[in-house]
């Protein structure tokens, strides 16, 4: 079982990541394709699936945020990303917001990825 979140835990992220990617490449193209339908829903139903695979992979593991600091540090990640990736693709109110966004959301990635391979909280660094 342990397997098997994990694999669908890894794809949904890159899928997840490479839609942000996709979305972002348009906001900087100011492409029309940011208001198709399927660019609208597309990315929550990766991302829901991306959560419950965490979840999963949170239980088969027996470590929990709060309890254990690096899950922690990847949630409250996750938090900044998702405040970060809005204000980047359609709440940013001018193009030099959405792009200050978008590079610190990819930041928050980078952290993230450190944290989830390293276990810590300190990502790259420790």
């Amino acid at each position: 079982m342990y397997a098997a979140f994990k694999h669908i835990h890894l794809l949904t992220v890159a899928l997840s990541l490479g839609l942000f990617a996709l979305r972002s490449v348009w906001m900087l193209l100011d492409s029309a394709q940011l208001k198709k339908r399927w660019v609208k829903i597309l990315p929550h139903v990766v991302d829901t699936l991306l959560l419950i695979s965490a979840i999963g992979l949170m239980f088969q593991i027996q470590q929990y945020p709060i309890t254990h600091d690096w899950l922690t540090a990847k949630v409250l990640g996750l938090v900044a990303y998702i405040v970060l990736g809005t204000l980047a693709l359609k709440r940013g109110k001018t193009k030099g917001i959405r792009v200050i966004a978008l590079v610190a959301a990819l930041g928050v990635i980078a952290y993230i990825v450190g944290v989830a391979i390293r276990h810590n909280a300190l990502s790259w660094l420790a």
